[in-house]
C-alpha cells in the first residue's frame, strides 16, 4: 500500500510530465497522462484496501474482507476521516456475525466518524437497534430504529426494518 501523500506527489509528477508533453505538442500523450494521474488522486481519497474489503461484502465473502481490512497496518494515522469511518463500520460488520458487543463499540464509531451515505448509516443504527433489543433495551432500539427509518430514504431497508419491529413486538 502507497502512502497517502506519496500518492499525492506521483499525481504530481504525472500532471507535471504531462505538462511537458503538451508544451512539445504531444497532446495525445498529455492527455492521456492527465487520465493517468487521476488513479493515484482517486486513490487518496478511497484507500483501495478499503474499496477491496466493500468488494468482497457486496459478495459475502467475509473472510476476505476480514483479509483486507487486517492489511491495513495503524488505521487512525493512515486513513482520512472518511475512509476512517467505514473501517469501523465494515469491521463492525465482520464482527455483528459472532461478537455483538465489539460489533456495537465498531458501529458506535463509525456514526461517530462519520459515515457519508445516509443508506450506511440508516444501515449501522439498524444494526444498533438489532443489538439493542438482544440486550432487552426496547427504548433504545426503537429511537434507533426510527432513525433508521428516517435515514432510509431510498427504501433499501424497508424490509428488514418491519421485521425488527415485529420482533420488538415480542419483546
Amino acid at each position: 500500500m502507497i502512502q497517502k501523500y506519496l500518492r499525492l506527489a506521483i499525481a504530481i509528477g504525472i500532471i507535471i510530465f504531462s505538462a511537458q508533453q503538451f508544451i512539445d505538442s504531444e497532446i495525445g500523450n498529455g492527455i492521456f497522462l492527465i487520465l493517468i494521474s487521476l488513479f493515484p488522486i482517486l486513490f487518496h481519497f478511497r484507500n483501495e484496501r478499503i474499496l477491496m474489503a466493500l468488494w468482497q461484502v457486496r459478495k459475502q465473502n467475509f473472510e476476505k474482507a476480514g483479509k483486507q481490512l487486517d492489511k491495513i497496518k495503524s488505521p487512525e494515522k493512515t486513513l482520512i476521516k472518511g475512509q476512517l469511518a467505514y473501517y469501523y463500520f465494515l469491521r463492525g460488520l465482520m464482527n455483528s456475525q459472532t461478537n455483538l458487543t465489539k460489533s456495537e463499540s465498531w458501529m458506535r464509531k463509525a456514526l461517530s466518524t462519520g459515515l457519508r451515505m445516509k443508506q450506511d448509516r440508516a444501515l449501522a443504527k439498524m444494526q444498533l437497534s438489532a443489538m439493542a433489543m438482544t440486550k432487552r433495551k426496547k427504548k433504545e432500539a426503537q429511537l434507533l430504529l426510527s432513525e433508521a427509518k428516517k435515514l432510509d430514504n431510498k427504501g433499501l431497508l424497508v424490509d428488514q426494518i418491519k421485521m425488527l419491529q415485529q420482533q420488538m413486538k415480542r419483546i
